[in-house]
């Protein structure tokens, strides 16, 4: 009898040591696969579970409230909702901090992912292109703090060309009043000053 409750009392020692091995795998396995993710996964993850508007923090010091419509490889869109009309495009490496609410916070980190694979190759100068080919007027802001509005006329590798026009004037020649070839490491966003649909 004494034997059997040894051997019972063994049995539920190795349960338990397995049981605490396993969650200390798991442990480790979530540290390791939360180490690996990026911003772009889990703001990618925001686009699967739509929630509220989200804010964020630019290198330029401008915030932008709204609501992540687009992600590409190495850029976000927002819409910005009624008080404008437009869409903001911003580089990753422009934001600083994007606030989220707790459950968007969780959300994000549980479901990050690095998206579709046409999203993943879509750049920032992709999107440019896009603007550039629509001719739709445009405020690009830089880190330094300045701001050049008018339309983009191409976007090359790393840098756009833009034609400066006050914003309301449609780019022709006779109301372009300079121009600006921009580099994409400069740039902290470009919202587009119409409504205007992403690639």
């Amino acid at each position: 009898m004494r034997w059997e409750r040894f051997f019972e009392d063994l049995e539920d020692q190795l349960d338990s040591e397995w049981e605490a091995e396993r969650a200390a795998l798991d442990s480790e396995t979530e540290r390791l696969r939360v180490a690996r993710l990026a911003l772009r996964e889990r703001l990618t993850a925001m686009l699967a579970h739509p929630g509220g508007e989200v804010a964020v923090d630019l290198v330029d010091g401008t915030a932008w409230s709204g609501r992540i419509v687009a992600v590409g490889a190495d850029w976000i869109a927002m819409e910005l909702g009624t008080r404008h009309p437009g869409i903001v495009l911003m580089p990753l490496p422009s934001i600083v901090a994007v606030s989220l609410t707790r459950e968007d916070v969780l959300t994000s980190a549980r479901d990050a992912t690095p998206g579709a694979a046409l999203a993943q190759r879509m750049t920032f100068g992709f999107a440019l292109r896009d603007l550039a080919r629509r001719r739709a007027p445009v405020t690009v802001a830089v880190t330094g703090g300045r701001s050049f509005v008018g339309t983009l006329d191409r976007a090359g590798a790393d840098h756009a060309d833009l034609a400066l026009h006050d914003v309301d004037a449609p780019r022709r020649a006779s109301s372009v009043t300079g121009y600006r070839v921009v580099a994409f490491s400069a740039v902290a966003w470009v919202r587009t000053e119409v409504a205007t649909p992403l690639p």
